[in-house]
């Protein structure tokens, strides 16, 4: 018997149960699979075309990817100017891909990451080199998505490990302050929050000063995420055994040296998974700055359905939107797989 057929008898027909459950699914997927193929594929209308195209292919709207893509992934940014974007989010993914390999955990990252935001943040804003100023309120799309979120992470995951390490302090005023600060945020929902930074707090500033709302969402995000990373990394640290914490005391390690070299690499190891289950909440809860004016990728293609013309086909346009979103989600997930294997290997 062949290794198909062995894991098919095993995990398919292994009982009666296991049977009748294994060809329900298969009597589902034959009324669901062949007719959503037949829409999505050899119905589906292809290429540059007309509204008019599409019914009379009498599948998928695919045309409208290819007259409004650029509405969906670069929202109100200036037409003539949609490279610059473009670029930035090139540059995004290039930092994600380099920073996912191991041997690249240097140094020089760090810098190299702060370049790299100079230089997103010069394409984006503009005003130096000859660019074109383009103002934050016309950003939008999957590069204000990238940016939101990339960078909320990236603030919030240090500021999370000061907050575990406040809430496990003995000294009351710093452990009342970062106790208060987690539960009071983490009892709101991130909604409001945005809503506060980008309404209630602008009303607290003295006339005639203002703070950039995309500022103000960042903002918002980064402390929202921020919370909730410290209650995972609070977890970690509660997982390590005492007897960690007494051998750095006897080898006469301080403080933050036994945090730094013992404690903390072995407790942000432990909770690799909430921690990236959290960095995806992130990524996905960046929809949410629709309500503060901007356009973020799901926003951009809901405004590029705007047009009656094309809006019957709104399905097709939010199943690109949720390929974008499953596309960055997915691999997160796959990622954290991987490094937890990789940092498992010197306990196996």
């Amino acid at each position: 018997m062949t290794t198909a057929a062995a894991w098919a008898k095993k995990n398919l027909f292994g009982s009666p149960a296991n049977t009748v459950l294994t060809l329900l699914g298969l009597a589902l997927l034959w009324q669901v699979v062949p007719p959503f193929v037949g829409w999505a594929l050899i119905h589906a209308s292809w290429g540059a075309g007309t509204p008019e195209s599409c019914r009379q292919a009498g599948g998928a709207c695919w045309t409208l990817l290819a007259e409004r893509h650029r509405l969906m992934l670069f929202g109100l940014y200036p037409y003539e100017q949609h490279w610059r974007p473009f670029l930035a989010m090139l540059l995004f993914v290039a930092l994600l891909a380099i920073s996912s390999q191991r041997r690249c955990w240097r140094p020089w990252l760090g810098a190299l990451w702060a370049a790299a935001v100079v230089l997103i943040g010069v394409l984006m804003w503009g005003g130096v080199l000859g660019l074109a100023t383009v103002e934050t309120a016309q950003w939008g799309g999957l590069p204000l998505t990238l940016v939101i979120a990339v960078l909320a992470i990236v603030i919030a995951f240090p500021m999370s490990i000061v907050l575990a390490l406040g809430r496990r302090s003995q000294l009351p005023a710093i452990k009342a302050v970062s106790v208060g600060y987690i539960e009071l945020v983490r009892g709101l929902p991130l909604v409001s929050v945005l809503f506060m930074a980008s309404v209630m707090f602008p009303l607290f500033l003295p006339e005639g000063i203002t703070i950039d709302k995309a500022l103000r969402a960042l903002v918002g995000m980064t402390l929202f995420t921020a919370a909730y990373l410290a209650e995972a990394v609070r977890g970690g640290l509660q997982a390590i055994p005492k007897g960690q914490f007494e051998a750095a005391d006897a080898l006469g390690l301080g403080y933050w040296q036994t945090m730094r070299l013992i404690i903390l690499p072995q407790a942000l190891r432990l909770v690799i998974p909430p921690i990236v289950n959290q960095f995806i909440t992130c990524f996905k809860d960046t929809s949410l700055v629709t309500i503060v004016g901007l356009y973020d990728l799901l926003a951009a293609t809901k405004a590029s359905l705007n047009d009656p013309a094309w809006r019957p086909f709104f399905v097709e346009g939010y199943l690109a939107a949720a390929l974008v979103y499953f596309c960055f989600c997915f691999f997160m997930s796959r990622y954290s797989q991987w490094l937890e294997r990789e940092l498992a290997k010197g306990s196996r």
